[in-house]
């Protein structure tokens, strides 16, 4: 039996459709959980989400949580790593485990003060950037985060 991890990536009320298209499809690829927290900025039907997404969005295990509270007891015992610009840990110098869920903020607003209370700043991790710069791309920074942590537990199930 092959192994498997059990990675997902949450978004946080995600606004523009082309970047949720873009993290179904890297979902596809690496075989974590999409979990999009409401309200979306977009219907799931969108024609940009859809393009962005190519034929994978059959491929990959998307679930939509009505808000923050049902989206947090679906995940009741797991740690959750907010990925965010306030972080005090890289994303890189983390010991991820197989069963890790990443949080990611919006584009526009990021993650809101309590969400971040509630993960504690112990589990929010930052990426790094020049001064001056105020944040990367919601799906590269998704892609950059999942990769590397789907590397520290030897990309289980990939090829």
């Amino acid at each position: 039996m092959d192994k498997k991890h059990n990675l997902a990536i949450i978004l946080f009320r995600p606004e523009i459709p082309p970047n949720t298209g873009n993290i179904i499809r890297l979902c596809a690829n690496t075989g974590a959980q999409l979990h999009l927290v409401k309200p979306l900025g977009f219907p799931l039907q969108d024609n940009k989400l859809k393009r962005a997404g190519l034929d994978y969005h059959e491929y990959a295990n998307v679930v939509v949580h009505e808000d923050w509270f049902y989206c947090q007891q679906h995940f009741s015992g797991r740690r959750i790593l907010a990925i965010e610009t306030c972080g005090n840990k890289y994303y890189h110098n983390m010991e991820y485990k197989f069963d890790d869920v990443l949080l990611f903020g919006s584009e526009t607003k990021g993650l809101p003060q309590y969400v971040i209370d509630e993960i504690g700043l112990e589990n929010t991790l930052r990426l790094p950037m020049l001064a001056g710069q105020r944040s990367l791309n919601l799906s590269n920074s998704v892609g950059i985060v999942t990769y590397h942590a789907w590397n520290k537990l030897g990309f289980i199930g990939g090829l």
